[in-house]
């Protein structure tokens, strides 16, 4: 079973990928797969911010009772 990468681990391999788009190592070929992986990550980043976000305001509302 892999082990959940943090929100900060994830913004960090986001990081690589896109900065692989400007890279000497950038290749066309690999160019539409390696988006899609991109996009995915970004999409996983978002839902954890969202999450995130949720329990905040849950946590701002309760305090302020």
């Amino acid at each position: 079973m892999s082990e959940k990468k943090s929100l900060n681990e994830k913004m960090e391999e986001l990081d690589k990928k896109t900065g692989w788009f400007y890279s000497n190592d950038f290749k066309l070929e690999e160019s539409a797969e390696k988006y899609k992986e991109a996009i995915a990550l970004a999409n996983d980043i978002k839902k954890d911010l969202n999450e995130l976000k949720n329990e905040i305001e849950v946590l701002s509302e309760d305090f302020s009772k």
